[in-house]
């Protein structure tokens, strides 16, 4: 908890150093922490959105995953203002919840259109029955780096950063950018300020303030006493401003040379300024109300600056704004970096001669003022709980304490370090069985969005799957979903599934780029496969998996499924029997809207994600494909620029296939997500085809139209999909979905990314 402890951690370096870094390389064993495989569970503090309740789960420890460091946290901060604002609209009334967000009860407006109201509604209650991770400031120490990190090593020292990743959880996964050593002499608890250090410290750095400049700090809280200080270091001349007078005391003995209460502001801004005003006014102050911004307008000298920083109203009075020319700047949290996927999940570091301050340097930044003695956080602790009665901490943040305190920095403190080599067991475990048999013994492989609100709930109907096992990275999620769905275990591990004899058939539902190697190791260990789309991201991981399932065919053999749910809807049946009865090859024509996306949202990233033809057209593709009855030979396809930008997801293409049919596929990310999102029409032997959104189907023949329709709820065929892979798997059946299919159309969807941009016609496999 303290520098010392640490000290005593990092003692007995080897001689052997690191030529990357020239520190000296340290095994677990020379600093006394023990290797991750160790720790098999943990404790975690969520919020309960649903019920509004603050608890501590126990759950598999996270993973030291790639780019990333595994830490036994220390202490960590509870954001007063932040993190409170989540708990109080927790524990609000339903009623409550949508008044106060009335942007999410638009989207489930728009979604009851599209999809159904049953669809929507049950959406978005298993939204907020998901518990949600808070924290996002913590200090600990170092367990165990992740593949490719070479800037930390077991026993250091470390402050951690981001809402995910910092999380009030006994370890954290923390990627590397997100990560500063703290230095000799600083306590891991105020280390453990880190965070909220590098938000007031990139506020400072947007008012571009220098040396002997007159600065304002509204709002005394936590950031603004942090922010005062910093003024202070550098220079600046500085007037603390708050509704609390204890607060304005604490800012004078902290470096500000004066401090007023909100009434007194007006007066004491004329005579600290001489009445020209200040250079710069930094609003730290957590309200609803657009006060402090009114008040820095009526302080701020002529073409002053007003940076906001903390959460208050933005209802900007125009008159003195206008008059002065004032620069009003939103900051944004703790730096460049923030929010972006790049830096701080895969690493990608900003050049440091282009931009000087990122997160990580803000991070560094403040954790050597505090090692200077510039900056003290000891005076802004008001409280410590042990990390057991986090509740409390909550509850007194949120006023629901029965007794009322004042309070400022809270801090949680964590146990000594504590050894449990149990996985987490959700029910009772049962003797492990044969490898092949007419029981299907199911372990999963993530337990996100998709996993969780779509696939889990589908596969939870059908009774006789016995659910042994769920993984997931960070362990929360996957200790959540086992107790929802079912499942006997929850771990932060695959191997927990792929290497599990109790395991016979494996779903996997993690990010795009890990479907090809976890089912190539899943079929090499003789489980039968569920791959959520897609199956591949490369040609070179497609070949890999079906040398892995023609192996795994020699011995005893394995289905392999990819979740292409579509072809089996209710309303494409009787669709494809008029098809067959028509007796000819159909033109086919399809249109998706499929709406805008974050061009930062993970399936857009080429690595991770693939981009959205690889990652949703490839659905499209095999549903034209089952619908034509022949594997497709010629894809010619031509994108146009969405919203000015040149993109791969608004774009037309052409499939011919080996019969003869042919279809077309518009997808658009263009148009209104208001919008119905897919149409399907079918011509064929005089016959015609309609299917709107997978809520209605419409055939014409002769003059004659049926129709089929499912009003209230879509049915995209998820829960009929694993009933088919099932049914497979009990009765020895050929695999729903022909295997040399499903990598048919995986090629055909490569070939539509190449025809795109290409402008091009491709034939698949060429």
């Amino acid at each position: 908890m303290t520098g010392g402890t640490g000290a005593h951690i990092r003692g007995g370096d080897s001689q052997k150093t690191d030529t990357k870094t020239n520190r000296p390389e340290r095994t677990g064993a020379q600093t006394g922490v023990r290797p991750w495989r160790e720790y098999r569970n943990m404790k975690q503090v969520v919020q309960n959105i649903r019920k509004g309740r603050t608890e501590i789960v126990e759950i598999p420890s996270p993973m030291p995953l790639p780019g990333s460091v595994l830490v036994r946290t220390a202490a960590s901060v509870v954001s007063v203002g932040t993190e409170r604002m989540v708990v109080e609209f927790a524990g609000k009334s339903l009623l409550g919840k949508a008044r106060s967000r009335p942007d999410l009860v638009r989207q489930v407006i728009q979604k009851a259109r599209r999809e159904g109201v049953f669809s929507a509604v049950d959406a978005a209650f298993k939204r907020l029955s998901q518990p949600m991770a808070l924290g996002y400031s913590s200090a600990g120490i170092v367990v165990e780096v992740g593949d490719g990190v070479s800037e930390f090593h077991p026993g250091d020292r470390v402050a951690c950063a981001g809402g995910g990743h910092a999380v009030h959880a006994e370890f954290a996964s923390v990627p590397v950018n997100l990560l500063a050593a703290v230095p000799e002499g600083v306590p891991l608890e105020e280390a453990a300020f880190s965070t909220l250090g590098a938000i007031a410290l990139h506020g400072f750095r947007l008012s571009e303030s220098v040396l002997g400049e007159n600065v304002a700090v509204v709002g005394l809280g936590v950031l603004g006493l942090l922010t005062v200080q910093i003024a202070s270091a550098a220079g600046c001349r500085v007037m603390g401003v708050d509704l609390d007078p204890e607060r304005v005391k604490l800012a004078k003995r902290l470096g500000a040379e004066t401090a007023v209460a909100r009434g007194d502001a007006d007066d004491a801004a004329r005579t600290f300024t001489a009445s020209r005003g200040f250079d710069a006014v930094i609003v730290c102050a957590d309200t609803a109300s657009s006060d402090p911004l009114v008040l820095a307008g009526t302080i701020a000298r002529d073409r002053g600056r007003v940076i906001a920083v903390g959460a208050t109203g933005m209802t900007i009075p125009r008159k003195p704004y206008y008059e002065k020319e004032i620069d009003f700047r939103v900051s944004r949290s703790y730096g460049p970096g923030r929010y972006d996927p790049l830096y701080e999940e895969a690493g990608v570091d900003y050049p440091y001669g282009y931009v000087r301050w990122t997160e990580q340097r803000n991070l560094a930044a403040f954790l050597e003022m505090l090692s200077t003695g510039k900056v003290s956080v000891a005076p802004l602790i008001s409280h410590r709980f042990p990390f057991a009665e986090a509740a409390g901490a909550y509850a007194m943040i949120s006023g629901k304490a029965k007794k009322k305190e004042h309070f400022l920095g809270v801090l949680l403190a964590y146990p000594p370090d504590t050894l449990s080599g149990k996985s987490i067991a959700v029910r009772p475990q049962p003797a492990a069985k044969a490898a092949a048999g007419e029981q299907v013994r199911l372990g999963v492989l993530g337990a996100g969005n998709f996993a969780t609100l779509v696939a889990l709930p589908a596969v939870s109907r059908i009774k006789r799957i016995e659910k042994i096992s769920i993984v997931s990275a960070g362990g929360l999620t996957a200790t959540l979903a086992a107790k929802e769905f079912g499942f006997l275990r929850a771990a932060s591990n695959p191997a927990d599934v792929l290497d599990d004899p109790a395991v016979n058939t494996v779903g996997i539902f993690t990010r795009h780029h890990l479907h090809a190697g976890l089912t190539a190791k899943a079929l090499r260990n003789g489980k039968h496969v569920f791959c959520e789309k897609p199956l591949a991201l490369q040609e070179a991981e497609l070949a890999e998996v079906e040398k892995a399932w023609k192996a795994a065919q020699r011995s005893e053999p394995r289905i392999l499924m990819v979740g292409f749910n579509r072809r089996f809807a209710p309303l494409i049946a009787p669709i494809r029997r008029m098809i067959e009865e028509a007796g000819e090859p159909p033109v086919l024509s399809m249109r998706v809207n499929a709406g805008p996306l974050p061009r930062g949202h993970w399936t857009q990233d080429p690595e991770q994600g693939g981009g959205r033809i690889l990652g949703e057209a490839c659905h499209f593709v095999d549903l034209l494909t089952y619908l034509a009855g022949a594997m497709p030979v010629r894809i010619h396809a031509c994108g146009a620029p969405a919203f000015g930008v040149d993109t791969e997801d608004n774009f037309a293409a052409t499939l011919e296939f080996a019969n003869g049919a042919v279809g077309s596929l518009i997808y658009t990310s263009a148009g209104d997500r208001a919008f119905p999102k897919e149409r399907i029409e079918v011509f064929c032997g005089e016959r015609v085809a309609v299917l709107e959104d997978f809520r209605l189907a419409e055939i014409w023949r002769r003059g004659n139209r049926r129709v089929w329709n499912s009003r209230m709820a879509q049915d995209k065929g998820h829960r009929a999909v694993w009933e088919a892979f099932i049914h497979s798997l009990e009765t020895r059946a050929p695999a729903p979905i022909p295997p040399e299919e499903i990598f048919a159309v995986t090629r055909a969807t490569f070939a539509l990314l190449k025809a795109i941009r290409d402008k091009s016609t491709v034939e698949p496999g060429a």
